[in-house]
C-alpha cells in the first residue's frame, strides 16, 4: 500500500480560499495596490499616534458565573484560545492576534437603530455597565471543524432588544462590524463585501442562548476575540459570531450576510451545527479540540438543542444547517 505524505508547507483543504473568492483576485490587484501604499504611509502612523483611552469596565470582571451552563470537556487554555483565531478583517492566518492589536478599542460606539422606538448610540463602557453581565462556560465550534471550550462574559441580546423597544414590523437584527482599512488591512481585499455583516431572526435574538460578549477568561475581551463587543451564538458555526460590532439594526427585510455574498455555495444564512450535513469540502461529523487535537463527535446544535431546536422545526431541511 502506498502512503502519500503531505509536505509541511501544504495547506489543509479546509483552510483554502473558496473558489468563487479566489477567482476575483484580479480585482484586488487592481483596486487595492494604491490603497495599500496609502495605508503604509498614513494609516500606520495614525494608529501608532492614537492615544489609548482607559477601559472603564475593568471592575466588572470576573462576572458572576451562570451555573446552568457547564462543560462536558476540559476548558481550553487561555493561551491556546487567544493565539489561534479567525479575524478576516486583519487577514486569513490563524495567528492574527498580533495584527488585531492595531485596532483602538476606546473610544468606541455602538449604534442601535432601525425599526425601534428608542434608537440610541451607546458609548461602549456605558452599554457594558448598563447591561447585566454573566459568565457562561460554553463550547465553540468553527465551520472549519476545530473547537474550543471557553468562559465567555457578556449579556443576553434580548436585554438590549428590550431596551430599544423594536416595532412589530422588525423581523431581523443586522449586526455590522467596524470598517477601517487603514487599520484592518484585510479589509483591503476588495472581493469581500465590507463591513462584515451577520443577521439573526428576531426569534433567534430573543433566545436565551444568544449573547453579546464583552469578556473572556474573567477579563475584558482582547482584540483577537472581537473586542470590545462580539456575538456569541454557541449553537451556530463560528463565522456567524461577528466581532468588534459598531452597528445593530432592526429590519423588516433580511440582507445577505458577509459569507452569503462571498461564497454562497459554501456558507449560508442559518449556519446551525449539524454533523449530518457536511461542508461541501470537508466532513462535519467530528471536531478537533484546540490545545489537544483530540477528536470528538460533533453534536447537533453543538449540544444546545434543548434551548434552540424549537426554532428550526424541520430537522431534515438542509437550509437550517447551511
Amino acid at each position: 500500500m502506498n502512503f502519500i505524505k503531505k509536505q509541511e508547507w501544504a495547506m489543509p483543504e479546509r483552510e483554502a480560499t473558496p473558489e468563487s473568492v479566489f477567482m476575483n483576485r484580479r480585482k484586488f490587484m487592481l483596486g487595492a495596490a494604491g490603497a495599500i501604499a496609502t495605508s503604509a504611509v498614513s494609516g500606520v502612523g495614525e494608529v501608532l499616534a492614537a492615544a489609548p483611552q482607559k477601559d472603564k469596565t475593568l471592575d466588572l470582571y470576573p462576572a458572576k458565573r451562570n451555573p446552568d451552563f457547564t462543560l462536558d470537556r476540559p476548558m481550553t487554555k487561555e493561551q491556546v484560545a487567544s493565539t489561534y483565531n479567525n479575524f478576516y478583517e486583519f487577514g486569513t492566518t490563524k495567528g492574527i492576534y498580533w495584527l488585531s492589536k492595531r485596532l483602538s478599542l476606546r473610544p468606541w460606539q455602538v449604534r442601535v437603530d432601525g425599526l425601534v422606538n428608542k434608537p440610541k448610540t451607546y458609548d461602549i463602557d456605558s452599554l457594558i455597565r448598563t447591561m447585566p453581565l454573566q459568565e457562561r462556560l460554553l463550547r465553540f465550534r468553527c465551520v472549519e471543524a476545530w473547537a474550543m471550550a471557553v468562559p465567555w462574559t457578556g449579556f443576553l441580546i434580548r436585554d438590549l432588544i428590550k431596551a430599544v423597544e423594536p416595532k412589530s414590523s422588525a423581523k431581523y437584527i443586522v449586526f455590522k462590524t467596524f470598517h477601517n482599512p487603514k487599520v484592518a488591512l484585510g479589509q483591503l481585499r476588495v472581493w469581500y463585501s465590507w463591513p462584515y455583516t451577520e443577521v439573526l431572526t428576531m426569534e433567534e435574538g430573543m433566545n436565551e442562548m444568544a449573547m453579546l460578549a464583552t469578556g473572556i477568561y474573567g477579563k475584558p475581551l482582547p482584540h483577537q476575540h472581537g473586542a470590545p463587543l462580539r456575538l456569541v451564538l454557541p449553537w451556530k458555526y463560528g463565522f456567524k459570531n461577528g466581532k468588534s460590532l459598531v452597528s445593530i439594526e432592526f429590519a423588516d427585510k433580511r440582507p445577505k450576510t458577509f459569507w452569503e455574498k462571498a461564497a454562497p455555495s459554501e456558507y449560508g444564512f442559518w449556519a446551525n451545527i449539524n454533523p449530518a450535513f457536511d461542508h461541501p469540502r470537508w466532513s462535519q461529523k467530528t471536531e478537533r479540540m484546540l490545545g489537544t487535537d483530540k477528536r470528538r463527535p460533533t453534536q447537533l446544535f453543538n449540544g444546545y438543542g434543548k434551548w434552540v431546536a424549537h426554532m428550526y422545526p424541520d430537522m431534515k431541511d438542509r437550509r437550517y444547517f447551511f
